[in-house]
């Protein structure tokens, strides 16, 4: 995992809206996308505004990136999302420990 992007201010009025959208399992289009934490051929992790989305996959390539709007589209085969939150019970974990497990 090799790059890092940082999108623009999000509108602090309203919450923006999150949606994910998968087209036969090949394509992902992501809405409500604040940060990208780290991405490769395998597995990317983005913070939204809904908590931290790990993506993993084979061949996965960011198509577009508007990081005005908070939109990320990612093309390959995709084998798992996931979001990375604390479950009740759980100790205090960095979401680098829940991604490695």
């Amino acid at each position: 995992m090799d790059q890092h992007y940082q999108f623009g201010s999000v509108n602090h009025t309203r919450e923006a809206a999150h949606d994910v959208i998968m087209k036969g399992r090949k394509k992902l289009e992501i809405t409500g996308v604040k940060h990208v934490e780290s991405f490769d051929h395998e597995e990317f992790l983005l913070e939204t505004v809904m908590g931290y989305l790990a993506i993993r996959g084979a061949n996965l390539r960011m198509q577009n990136l508007d990081v005005d709007q908070g939109v990320v589209d990612i093309e390959g085969k995709v084998f798992d999302l996931s979001y990375l939150d604390e479950q009740p019970g759980e100790h205090a974990k960095g979401f680098f420990s829940k991604l490695f497990k």
